[in-house]
C-alpha cells in the first residue's frame, strides 16, 4: 500500500513553521511544489504496480529533492 513520504518529519519543522519559511522563501516554495509533484508520482507508480525499478528511481529523484530542501532550510538558518 502506497504511503506518502513525511517531509516535515524529515525537517523537524510543524506544518505552520514551514509555511511560514515558504511564503518569505520563493526558491522553497517551488522546491516544495516540485516534491509534492514527485511524491505523488511515486505514489500512483506503487499504487498502480509499476516495477520495481521504476519506483525505486522515482524514490530516488524524490530524496533528490528532499536533500535540496533540507540544504536549502539549513542554510537559511545559518544566515
Amino acid at each position: 500500500m502506497p504511503v506518502k513520504h513525511d517531509l516535515l518529519a524529515d525537517l523537524n519543522l510543524t506544518k505552520e513553521a514551514f509555511d511560514a519559511l515558504r511564503k518569505t522563501d520563493p526558491q522553497l516554495d517551488r522546491l516544495h511544489e516540485r516534491y509534492n509533484a514527485k511524491d505523488a508520482e511515486v505514489l500512483l507508480a506503487e499504487g498502480n504496480g509499476a516495477s520495481d525499478d521504476r519506483v525505486t528511481q522515482l524514490r530516488k529523484e524524490r530524496l533528490k529533492l528532499k536533500d535540496e530542501i533540507v540544504a536549502h532550510v539549513h542554510k537559511g538558518k545559518t544566515h
